[in-house]
């Protein structure tokens, strides 16, 4: 039994994280058995989440834990594409992990509004009287961590300029496909929804989102994806 340290249910998502929807939606992929349990971030090998357990071995990192499914398991998430479909696939996921994710990331730490709606209940279990010191603080590092990477240097309006063209390159590989590749769902798809449905929950505001939800292939993607892998959402997309 491989155990997943997610954040659990949050936000209307499977977790809060998009990284641990990824991990489970390839758990499932591989039919691998699993169970969910709640991570501490002080147990975690790298201090971030997720990360899975398996025969007392701790993997961090989706992307080694998906590489650890290959090579432990055998676990094929190619969908049998060829070596230039893949490489796109590889592109896309790089495009959501490392771009799409700040934008996410930003509007909804460094955006009170968001914050207070969401982030904030991260530190529902933090001492009262240290809350605030540690809110503040941990934003402090939130908007620090967007400046180093680049997108906190940018305005709202550019950082919308960014986002229509991420959301415009994913509609355009999705096309009219039913998965991001093709006919057959791949690794590629637990990213691309993953962070597809992180982007598209509606408790945020965010116009990056609304540019998203004028798309009507990633709408009808995101509610195919919802309907196979996590019917009980609530906020899945017809």
């Amino acid at each position: 039994m491989i155990t997943l340290y997610g954040t659990g249910p949050m936000f209307g998502l499977p977790h809060a994280s998009p990284f641990a929807i990824k991990t489970e939606v390839l758990l499932k992929l591989s039919g691998l058995a699993y169970t969910n349990v709640l991570a501490s971030y002080s147990k975690a090998p790298k201090g971030k989440i997720p990360y899975i357990e398996e025969d007392g071995v701790l993997i961090p990192d989706s992307t080694f834990i998906r590489l650890y499914l290959e090579d432990k398991h055998g676990i094929d998430f190619t969908g049998s594409y060829n070596a230039h479909d893949l490489s796109v696939g590889w592109a896309l996921e790089k495009l959501m992990e490392d771009h799409v994710y700040w934008l996410n990331m930003n509007d909804r730490w460094l955006v009170d509004e968001n914050f207070y709606k969401g982030p904030v209940h991260f530190f529902d279990g933090v001492p009262a009287l240290m809350r605030p010191l540690v809110v503040k603080m941990v934003r402090r590092k939130v908007r620090k961590n967007s400046h180093a990477h680049g997108i906190g240097r940018h305005s709202a309006a550019e950082r919308l300029v960014l986002g229509k063209r991420a959301v415009d390159a994913v509609s355009n590989i999705l096309s009219d496909n039913r998965y991001i590749l093709g006919k057959r769902v791949c690794g590629t798809d637990a990213t691309a929804y993953s962070f597809l449905l992180s982007l598209s929950c509606p408790i945020f505001k965010s116009e990056i989102r609304e540019y998203a939800e004028t798309k009507t292939n990633l709408l009808g993607y995101l509610a195919h994806m919802s309907a196979e892998f996590f019917p009980e959402l609530q906020n899945a997309k017809a």
